[in-house]
């Protein structure tokens, strides 16, 4: 799909970001497994899936995995588009850029780089030669280290054709409302914060009416519903579903660091479609957390059923 199409079809609806499947004995990646997943998650009304991102474990993943996950989900996934995750150094973000693009990637989300902060100049220069090495579409995240204001973001909109969206996961307000009022249509608004639905009627006010969701790996249609409700400023629903099911789990993710990404594949093995365990320096939730978690979700199936 070229970029200019695909600007589009990324704020047609709700984003995700599947998991990656790992052998529990081995933690090799599971090609099957995940492409079931893939498969599974994508008879659901995502815009698109990321593969290979934050929630996919990027930070986890060798350069030569990345890839490969890439390459699986784009065979699985059917007309869903694939946003591949992509990060470091400059020099090693230009590789994964290509060798994703030649694994038929959509467009690429890029994470933050490695470990140390950035100047604007030189936040500018990784992104711009990571636009520049590609031809498919490329989205900043904006999280962490990797922090680009409102001047750098314009000026990238300018000289990138192919840069078509802005991700933020700061919840700094101040600066996403800026860069959207700026910038208008140029580029695509998407949020990432933690858990974003608690965050998402606000992103809403600003003009960002899509995020990802890392829920929709286990809870699809709540995730839907959710969203759906958010489109329609149906304050009732979201109230009701923030307060009977996302602030208990944002409790039981906030026991530990980590657990955004932890939590997420725990909630895959609560609904029988165990992904495997996460890789170090992550730890998987504990039985009796996971416990929790099961209860929480088999509460919010029987509630969505009365």
């Amino acid at each position: 799909m070229h970029y200019s199409a695909l600007k589009t079809v990324l704020g047609s609806g709700l984003l995700s970001f599947p998991v990656t499947h790992f052998d529990a004995a081995s933690h090799d990646f599971n090609r099957a497994a995940y492409q079931d997943h893939v498969a599974w998650l994508s008879q659901y009304e995502a815009a698109a899936l990321f593969a290979a991102g934050g929630t996919g474990e990027l930070f986890s993943l060798t350069p030569a995995e990345i890839p490969q996950v890439v390459a699986a989900a784009k065979e699985a996934a059917g007309a869903t588009p694939i946003i591949a995750g992509c990060g470091y150094g400059t020099r090693q973000a230009v590789e994964v850029a290509q060798a994703v693009q030649a694994a038929g990637a959509d467009a690429i989300l890029l994470l933050p780089h490695y470990l140390i902060g950035a100047p604007q100049a030189g936040l500018y220069a990784h992104i711009k030669a990571v636009c520049d090495a590609v031809d498919i579409g490329v989205i900043i995240y904006n999280r962490a280290n990797s922090i680009a204001n409102a001047d750098t973001v314009a000026r990238l909109a300018d000289a990138c054709p192919n840069l078509i969206g802005f991700k933020d996961g700061t919840g700094n307000i101040q600066q996403v409302r800026e860069i959207v009022a700026r910038l208008g249509d140029r580029l695509t608004y998407i949020g990432g914060m933690p858990t974003h639905e608690l965050f998402a009627e606000a992103y809403d006010a600003m003009g960002v009416t899509t995020y990802s969701s890392a829920v929709f790996n286990f809870v699809p249609e709540l995730a839907l519903e959710f969203y759906r409700a958010m489109r329609g400023k149906d304050r009732a629903t979201m109230t009701r579903i923030l307060t009977d099911f996302f602030y208990p789990f944002a409790a039981l993710r906030d026991r530990s660091p980590g657990y955004a990404v932890s939590i997420i594949k725990a909630g895959l093995a609560a609904v029988g479609r165990d992904p495997g365990p996460v890789r170090p320096p992550l730890t998987d939730l504990t039985p009796a957390e996971l416990a929790d978690l099961t209860r929480l979700i088999q509460a919010q199936s029987v509630a969505r059923a009365a």
